[in-house]
């Protein structure tokens, strides 16, 4: 019986893995639209249809999350991994929602390279971005009503998006909330502030100057990996001064890079892999990707135990409500620039509208359809 326990323990925990690798590989190729979209995707998966957490821990994460470098979809994925199975099961949620993307632009980096053109799918893209704007928006309701828990807090959550869309940098934006935050229930509960705030530290290694250039490409990319805050879209800043400035990557190949970025699903990160096959073939898009995800795994395992102790402080814990709410306040504001790019004609609003009520009327609904009929109808409707 004794030896019966460790199977049958193994085993579960095996069937475990097997469906967090099969949940977030499916993710990873149908999570399109960026950061806001795929964690909206994922509070569907996770939140109302597994019940894997509740909505409140979900917002604690995302919120988090928000605080550390990397891409915020993917280290979400990984906490979602570790609270559902451990540490291999952040290792499994992360690997495989990024394979499907780092798969896909391999693909492209390769014909890009043999034949020195991308493929049209712009008619495809044309309704995908709408239809993610409803997932976002579905997601931003069910998110907002856990996050808004008081008024003060809902001032704070207004003032961050107004703050975004102003252009305010929105890693400042989330710790100026948070900060906030911790103000007022320092002014309400002035006689009882004996509470001490842990910061996380974060360590920069010393830069070596290797001398074989796969292993120059992983360090490039391991550094952005490690300091990149925000979108992921500032990797294209850094991409221009490190690679373009200095003649190692030409500007269209930069271009095209983002192309490839913003038509393959999943984290917008896999540039690095079209990027480094570029510079160095399958072993430079290796290298680039491995150093480019490698910091959020990290961070995402040394920052998932911190939260439920700092939720645990009353503090930490009007810190983290307010992140949670300024976390839902950046997402409006990104939803709203999307829908500023994306709803251009009276084809992308009826893609829009469309999807947004199958959101509310088919509740249950996969969201991978809303993407896919989003694409259908783009594509459909372009020869309108």
């Amino acid at each position: 019986m004794k030896d019966q326990l460790p199977d049958s323990a193994t085993s579960g925990n095996k069937s475990t893995l097997s469906e967090i690798g099969r949940l977030f590989f499916k993710l990873g190729c149908i999570a399109f639209g960026g950061p806001a979209a795929h964690i909206a995707m994922m509070e569907d998966e996770v939140v109302k249809k597994r019940k894997w957490m509740s909505h409140e821990h979900f917002l604690d994460l995302v919120g988090a999350t928000n605080l550390i470098p990397g891409p915020n979809s993917t280290e979400m994925t990984m906490h979602c991994g570790h609270e559902r199975a451990g540490w291999p099961g952040l290792i499994v949620a992360g690997t495989c929602f990024i394979f499907p993307a780092v798969a896909i632009t391999s693909v492209f980096a390769w014909a890009y390279q043999q034949y020195g053109q991308l493929p049209e799918v712009e008619a495809f893209i044309y309704g995908i971005k709408p239809a993610v704007i409803a997932i976002i928006i579905s997601a931003v309701i069910a998110l907002g009503k856990k996050a808004l828990k008081s008024v003060e807090l809902g001032i704070l959550g207004a003032a961050t998006a107004i703050a975004c869309l102003a252009g305010v940098n929105e890693i400042i934006a989330l710790f100026g909330c948070g900060l906030a935050g911790v103000g007022l229930y320092l002014v309400r509960h002035w006689k009882s502030t004996a509470h001490s705030f842990l910061p996380l530290l974060f360590l920069q290694a010393v830069a070596v100057t290797p001398h074989l250039s796969n292993v120059r490409v992983f360090w490039s990319f391991l550094k952005v990996g490690a300091l990149l805050y925000g979108s992921g879209y500032v990797l294209f800043a850094f991409l221009d001064a490190e690679l373009v400035s200095k003649g190692l990557l030409t500007r269209q190949q930069l271009i095209d890079a983002i192309a490839v970025g913003q038509f393959t699903p999943g984290p917008v990160l896999s540039t690095a892999t079209f990027v480094g096959w570029q510079l160095h073939g399958a072993w430079g898009a290796l290298a680039a990707t491995a150093g480019i995800f490698l910091p959020s795994f990290l961070f995402t395992a040394l920052l998932n135990p911190l939260i439920p102790k700092m939720r645990r402080s009353k503090v930490m814990g009007a810190f983290l409500d307010a992140v949670n709410v300024a976390a839902v306040a950046v997402i409006v504001a990104v939803c709203v620039e999307m829908g500023q790019a994306a709803l251009t004609d009276w084809r992308t609003v009826l893609i829009a509208i469309v999807s947004l009520l199958v959101t509310f009327v088919f509740k249950k609904l996969n969201s991978a359809f809303i993407v896919l009929g989003g694409a259908a109808l783009g594509y459909l409707l372009t020869f309108l």
